[in-house]
């Protein structure tokens, strides 16, 4: 009892009291922080769910790309917060953090030294997510690489094409990234008619078949214009006078109506007669194989059924 007596007395009880109330003054201010980053992070989620929702992003995974953007913020600001007060604590304990700080930042260094990679994957992920660059369900092409993305995550990108195969890309080594069905698609197409063809007869036809197709709920609830955005004649080719267009389409249906498209189209030019030219090819195979009609002269000759005028001459 005569320990415990000394030792009681040894206590700076206005110290002790005084540290004590500024922790808990830190773990007071550390609460009220976190109930205004809550309250930030979900005021944030709901302006990005609802702006996504603008854009036309579907609401399952508008919800699923803001939760995932949203929870990795509050992770970040709670381990950072809850450092800074576990510093302040211990500084006001006495504890010199000194080399606490010192110790944590070899040990960041040597992290990212051997992590840079990964730490460049996230980063770069994050901003794909956050800046919605590219959606699950979009058709996009990733290096060169096309197909259908299938996952986004914060280290990689998921692609699959259209033999099957999955290509994983690594979110830091993304060059170059085109998206074809972000907010509207387009399929453009490139149609050659005959010389002898009146073109603005062509164009009326190429109207009306994008005029029926909207007519039809099959297929206009896809289409965004009433008819074809027609840019003109765009080619005198070798044997075709080519038209070139496009058909405005909800996203990533642009295939399908353009393979309907040009199945009507077809169809329409056979019944209206407008010829669609393909090139014509001549074979000469050298002075062992002589021209077709002289071949087919020599052929009558030998059976006598042609007049000697027009029997081919011997230089022939």
């Amino acid at each position: 009892m005569e320990t415990l007596g000394h030792f009681l007395s040894d206590i700076n009880w206005h110290s002790l009291v005084a540290t004590s109330l500024r922790i808990v003054l830190v773990l007071a201010a550390a609460w009220v922080a976190m109930h205004l980053i809550r309250r930030g992070l979900r005021r944030l989620e709901q302006q990005l769910v609802l702006r996504t929702r603008k854009e036309g992003e579907p609401p399952s995974e508008a919800a699923k790309r803001v939760d995932t953007l949203v929870r990795l913020l509050r992770q970040g600001i709670y381990l950072f917060l809850w450092v800074i007060v576990v510093l302040v604590i211990l500084r006001q304990t006495g504890v010199d953090i000194a080399p606490v700080l010192a110790g944590a930042g070899i040990i960041g260094l040597a992290v990212g030294f051997g992590a840079q990679n990964l730490v460049k994957d996230l980063i770069a992920g994050f901003f794909f997510i956050l800046e919605n660059q590219i959606r699950v369900g979009d058709v996009a092409m990733v290096n060169g690489t096309g197909g259908l993305v299938e996952a986004i995550n914060f280290r990689t990108i998921v692609l699959r094409d259209l033999a099957g195969t999955v290509h994983i890309f690594p979110n830091g080594n993304v060059a170059t990234m085109a998206n074809m069905t972000r907010e509207w698609s387009a399929y453009v197409f490139d149609l050659g008619v005959a010389y002898k063809e009146d073109t603005d007869k062509v164009i009326g036809i190429i109207n009306q078949v994008g005029a029926e197709m909207k007519a039809e709920p099959a297929y206009g609830r896809f289409m965004l214009d009433e008819l074809p955005e027609l840019f003109g004649v765009d080619k005198l080719g070798d044997s075709a006078v080519v038209i070139k267009g496009r058909l405005k389409t909800t996203p990533i249906k642009q295939w399908e109506l353009g393979r309907e498209f040009l199945r009507r189209i077809k169809k329409a030019f056979d019944s209206q007669g407008v010829e669609i030219p393909f090139p014509h090819r001549t074979l000469y195979m050298g002075d062992a194989s002589k021209p077709f009609e002289i071949r087919a002269l020599q052929a009558l000759d030998e059976k006598g059924e042609i007049p000697d005028e027009k029997k081919p001459s011997a230089n022939q």
